[in-house]
């Protein structure tokens, strides 16, 4: 089980880049996270929904992703509630106190799960939340030594030295964690490694003449992880990397509870795309072609903040000015008239007017849907391959122009002009030929590359760097595998 000395430390790559070296060394591997916090979720083959990061870690082991491999899932609402995913179905929302209570009855729920991938795998790579060093949430535990401990796993424990006090921060966990914890944990790297590495020679002694846990490495910093889906919002504050040619000004609002972002990976991996997230507190620019509202955790909520931020009326000029708009799964129902909640599915009952910008209206219900979305885009036919994940309902005179059709018949609705569209389905740029088509109605042209080669490529990259840079012997050995 890797563990991190905080959030964000790079504990999802790293495992994922190892799920990709051990598999390439011809082990049966299987990804697995008892409990994860995130709004970037994927669908799975078996029906339900995990975090991204787990989908893309079955992804490094080329297997189907399954709800087993992230058995709980958190998918924050707002600042102190959450709604409970529970093996890929939706389990309500709660308060984070009241999660706090119920968590460790999930235990078992977890511990099942992992037995079940065990006996089908040779090694499992397990990956913590947050850090252990967090003992005011030690009671109840399932994330880190709770579930450690109950499966009797070994660990290793990780800190990033690119936010410094590494050294600090692993002899810190070593000396608040309680003995019995203490003593599940096997070893220690160091992560995003910047320069000369002899130059933290001294400090990797330190940190074993401290804790006495064994130096398994210092892994660079990944270049390659950019190119990954990240799981995490806070991956957004990442400032993207210039591109000189790009012409196609295209933004994404970022909204406070945006959800399933990597939406926009092939976009910014486009060369001929100047893509940005615009932060509260800035204004469109003026020049965009395309704005595009993203998925959104709580519809309601992330309409009402668009409308605090001005960006409603930053739209509203968009469209008058000829440019275009898509919008995606809670982006789509905030274009139409009208969105109802009188059930209180993703937060407090209510209802609010949409945009206005699509003759649509949509009901959100606690039926969830959840499906892989195979078909093509409308009207030039063009095939993609994405998911569905929502709970709501659209109807209304746009959708008899639909946007896409899929397997299961007409999706989204575009306006009489044709400007201002929006569908339910995700993952929509990742294959070449829609990004292009879509693209290309925007007067700009496509690299034409799937975005799946980009993601296969990134991984190959970073096992070959783990496998440089880390001892991993001496992981197989704290695992008790071999390749013999």
């Amino acid at each position: 089980m890797l563990q991190g000395c905080g959030s964000d430390v790079g504990k999802s790559t790293l495992v994922a880049g190892l799920c990709r070296l051990f598999t390439g060394l011809g082990l049966r591997v299987r990804p697995f996270k008892p409990q994860n916090m995130s709004n970037n979720a994927a669908v799975t083959a078996d029906g339900g929904e995990i975090g991204r990061a787990q989908a893309l870690q079955a992804l490094a082991c080329r297997v189907p992703a399954s709800v087993h491999m992230n058995p709980v899932l958190l998918k924050p609402q707002s600042e102190t509630g959450v709604q409970l995913v529970v093996r890929g179905q939706m389990q309500g929302s709660w308060s984070a106190a009241a999660y706090q209570e119920r968590k460790a009855k999930l235990l078992d729920i977890c511990l099942e799960s992992f037995n079940l991938l065990a006996a089908e795998c040779d090694l499992m790579l397990i990956e913590g939340a947050g850090s252990p060093a967090e003992i005011n949430l030690r009671r109840g535990d399932i994330a880190n030594m709770g579930f450690a401990r109950a499966a009797d796993v070994p660990v290793v424990i990780t800190g990033d030295i690119d936010r410094g006090h590494v050294i600090a921060a692993l002899v810190g966990a070593h000396c608040v964690l309680a003995p019995a914890d203490r003593a599940v944990i096997r070893g220690f790297l160091v992560n995003k490694f910047r320069g000369d590495p002899a130059l933290f020679a001294a400090g990797r002694a330190e940190i074993t003449r401290r804790t006495d846990w064994r130096d398994l490495g210092l892994v660079p910093y990944l270049a390659a992880a950019r190119r990954l889906p990240a799981e995490d919002a806070l991956a957004l504050d990442a400032t993207l990397l210039p591109k000189p040619g790009a012409r196609l000004k295209i933004i994404v609002p970022r909204l406070a509870h945006i959800a399933n972002f990597d939406d926009f990976d092939p976009l910014q991996h486009e060369p001929s795309v100047d893509f940005s997230f615009i932060a509260p507190g800035q204004a469109f620019p003026g020049d965009a072609a395309l704005i595009i509202l993203p998925g959104s955790k709580s519809t309601l909520a992330d309409l009402a903040m668009l409308r605090r931020e001005g960006w409603d009326i930053d739209l509203a000029a968009h469209a008058r000015r000829g440019g275009h708009v898509l919008g995606l799964c809670g982006g789509y129902q905030m274009l139409g008239r009208r969105v109802s909640d009188v059930q209180g599915v993703e937060g407090p009952p209510g209802e609010a007017p949409g945009l206005g910008l699509l003759d649509v209206e949509t009901v959100l219900t606690e039926n969830k849907i959840l499906t892989q979305a195979q078909g093509s885009l409308l009207p030039g036919g063009e095939a993609f391959s994405g998911y569905e994940i929502h709970v709501g309902r659209t109807s209304g005179l746009d959708t008899a122009r639909p946007f896409a059709s899929t397997q299961a018949g007409s999706q989204g609705a575009v306006s009489p002009d044709g400007r201002i569209a929006g569908c339910y389905i995700h993952g929509l740029f990742a294959q070449g030929s829609a990004r292009a088509a879509l693209l290309g109605q925007l007067g700009a042209r496509s690299s034409g590359q799937d975005h799946s080669a980009v993601v296969e490529a990134a991984l190959d990259e970073i096992a070959a760097v783990l496998a440089q840079h880390l001892d991993i012997a001496g992981l197989m050995d704290i695992a008790g595998v071999s390749t013999a």
